[in-house]
């Protein structure tokens, strides 16, 4: 299944400054999500944000919530349970997810976005957990139960799908 902007939405789930610097290599998952959100916006892709608990846990990191287009707060760790679907803007039948934790409010919002009948892929490189453990016990369950696995890049050239894209040099930038 490759990956169409037009059908495709970006949730980037709780990326909280509080719980940003507990995850193994949490600089660089949150780069890539950071790109991918750049993608997103260059190519008209809608971004949705979440934030877990965030009276106690506070928001997500300003580069985060600036490149969204609305953030649902919530006390699920499935973000489906506090409106995420409602969320989503109508007729996208993809939804494309990057965030922490992978193995608690990635994976459950993972599997609340395909209990909805949603195609779902996550971005490898734009997730992470507290331990690599943690993060590859929740890869291979979302694979399991009808998740797609892909990273930044891979999503970024599907939504291109040309090098004739009117946007490919932008892109292409983000990109490198």
């Amino acid at each position: 299944m490759l990956h169409n902007a037009a059908e495709s939405t970006l949730v980037l789930v709780d990326f909280q400054a509080r719980l940003m610097p507990a995850i193994h290599d949490g600089d660089r998952v949150v780069k890539e999500a950071i790109r991918l959100a750049n993608i997103a916006r260059v190519l008209g892709v809608p971004i949705v944000g979440t934030e877990q608990s965030p009276g106690s846990l506070g928001e997500n990191l300003d580069e985060i919530k600036r490149l969204c287009d609305r953030t649902v707060a919530k006390d699920h760790f499935d973000a489906c349970r506090d409106g995420l679907p409602d969320a989503l803007p109508a007729g996208r039948k993809h939804v494309v997810v990057a965030g922490c934790e992978a193995h608690v409010c990635v994976l459950q919002t993972v599997a609340g976005l395909l209990d909805h009948g949603l195609k779902v892929t996550v971005v490898l490189d734009a997730i992470g957990s507290r331990k690599r453990a943690s993060y590859e016990a929740a890869v291979d369950r979302m694979r399991r139960d009808g998740a797609t696995a892909a990273t930044v890049e891979m999503i970024a050239f599907e939504w291109l799908r040309t090098s004739r894209h009117e946007r490919f040099r932008e892109v292409l930038g983000l990109v490198k």
